[in-house]
């Protein structure tokens, strides 16, 4: 397989490897509509680095900034989320933006597709991390500027692994993995954290202890976890985690913003309830042998 096969063999692997993982943290098929604004800002920003800029070291600049400002519109743009989910954008616009230089490349298309991803991955990540954990708009954009010279050093990694003799071939598809595998182990990593969350939620009574285990494993979550409806429970998931997540988010947020979490999580909070009520009244149902109707059996 020539190199710039390769390379686009990668950017569609990449693809499919994001929208699987994301599915996996998620339980939500909406990949598409999330990475629409990094897949077109990741297009936009290999068409300026390629265009202007032609010395490799001032690329390797140019990369990691704009793919840091392709982040921070990424950020700007879409939905709230965590450093795992930008991580994982990053890279998908990363790879958007290698298709411009690994078309027009020349005799480098894998360098042109490691360069972005990984400085992709890593604005991503640090754009999103900001969001959740920086609340001072000033350290915000302290954080930026630390994040968009990690970058810069990310595009510089397979220019230095190849001085060290590495593989351009086993150098890009390192960098076509090292994302979707980081937010696998990010997703386990927290496990406890959310369990934890989700512990405090059930002491509260706003979750069925029974659920909490189930719910916060990353892996006996994505089956029915004993409900009736799988569809249902996914999106009992679903809230969990979010309810996780905003109890995160709020913490060391200026008092305005904490009492917007405070009340979002108290919406979610009653959907959990009503979602337990319905699913707890179908399992009664189910054991008592009732028909369609708690009122009215079916005439044998």
């Amino acid at each position: 397989m020539t190199d710039p096969v390769l390379a686009l063999v990668l950017i569609i692997s990449l693809a499919g490897a994001a929208m699987t993982v994301r599915f996996f943290r998620t339980l939500e098929d909406d990949f598409w509509s999330a990475a629409r604004n990094p897949i077109l800002a990741g297009v936009l920003a290999g068409v300026v680095i390629r265009t202007t800029t032609f010395d490799i070291r001032l690329q390797t600049v140019a990369m990691g900034l704009v793919m840091t400002l392709a982040a921070l519109y990424s950020r700007l743009t879409g939905d709230e989320s965590e450093p795992a989910d930008g991580m994982l954008l990053g890279a998908v616009s990363g790879a958007a933006a290698a298709i411009p230089l690994v078309v027009l490349s020349g005799n480098e298309p894998l360098p042109a597709f490691s360069q972005p991803v990984l400085a992709g991955a890593v604005a991503g990540f640090g754009i999103t991390w900001a969001v959740l954990h920086v609340a001072d708009k000033l350290r915000q954009v302290i954080w930026d500027v630390v994040t968009a010279a990690a970058a810069i050093v990310a595009a510089a990694v397979p220019a230095i692994l190849a001085r060290l003799g590495a593989e351009d071939r086993h150098v890009a598809i390192g960098a076509a993995a090292v994302g979707p595998l980081l937010v696998m182990a990010a997703m386990f990593r927290q496990w406890p954290q959310v369990r934890a969350e989700l512990q405090h939620e059930a002491s509260l009574g706003f979750i069925d202890p029974a659920d909490v285990g189930r719910t916060a494993h990353p892996i006996l979550r994505l089956g029915r976890a004993g409900w009736s409806d799988r569809g249902a429970h996914r999106e009992f998931v679903r809230l969990a985690y979010l309810i996780a997540l905003r109890k995160r988010q709020l913490r060391g947020r200026p008092d305005e913003t904490a009492r917007l979490y405070q009340l979002e999580i108290m919406k979610l909070r009653m959907q959990l309830q009503r979602m337990t009520r319905i699913e707890h009244a179908s399992a009664r149902a189910r054991r008592e042998g009732e028909g369609p109707s708690d009122t009215m059996r079916l005439s044998e």
